[in-house]
């Protein structure tokens, strides 16, 4: 865990005393949002899974905690379990999920967990700094299109046995697993999932192996109906 204490340019909306945390595993990533951020809010903290995150939030009590959504460690829970975990230690702080997942089944847990909102990792610096701004405002942000899958991830507590079977499947894979499934399943090519999750072509090829193994299927076509048939892409 590593708390930041850089002070930031004072913007001119005084948005600058926000201060801000980010939790997110991938160390590029991650330095390069706080480098984004820093001009317009007080960088108060930062961490890479779920326990170290936990310990940094109930340190530096920041205002608006920036959460990936698959986070290592902890019990397994990533981004929701940092929060229901974290909320009760600083319950002044607000939650504003950040992923690269943009599934219904993702943004559900979050905001059952209690995140004011959620964006995907294709949001603009500009967009970006404003929904934080808004959540510490008290509103909720959403990308456009996530906004109707909110609806439909609550409406998949009422699927009863089917939607426990399908929590079944999912959990046989890892978090990382999950992540590259998505991604190959929207049509990425190898190269994009690697460049978009800072790891290598052969990680992701390991994993897409992995993913087949594990849901028995044989190959990206038969992955890409597997997860549309549950909306998970």
């Amino acid at each position: 865990m590593t708390t930041t204490a850089a002070e930031p340019h004072q913007a001119e909306d005084g948005s600058a005393s926000i201060r801000v945390a980010v939790v997110d595993d991938h160390e590029m990533f991650r330095t390069g949002v706080i480098t984004t951020l820093q001009p317009y809010f007080h960088i108060v903290g930062q961490a890479a899974d779920v326990e170290s995150s936990i310990l940094m939030v109930r340190q530096t009590r920041p205002d608006v905690v920036l959460l990936d959504v698959h986070v290592p460690g902890g019990q397994g829970g990533g981004g929701a379990e940092i929060l229901s975990r974290s909320h009760p230690l600083s319950p002044r702080s607000v939650f504003l999920a950040l992923s690269v997942s943009d599934s219904p089944r993702d943004v559900g847990s979050v905001i059952r967990a209690g995140a004011r909102g959620y964006v995907t990792k294709t949001i603009s610096a500009k967009d970006l700094v404003s929904s934080i701004r808004q959540v510490h405002e008290g509103y909720a942000v959403f990308s456009p299109k996530l906004a109707g899958f909110v609806l439909s991830a609550f409406q998949e507590d009422e699927a009863g046995d089917t939607g426990r079977a399908e929590d079944d499947e999912l959990d046989r894979l890892s978090a990382r697993e999950q992540e590259v499934m998505r991604l190959i399943a929207r049509g990425y090519t190898y190269r994009e999932v690697a460049s978009e999750l800072f790891i290598s072509i052969k990680t992701v090829e390991t994993h897409v192996s992995n993913v087949l193994r594990k849901l028995q299927l044989s190959n990206r076509t038969e992955l890409t109906r597997w997860a549309a048939d549950r909306r998970i892409v």
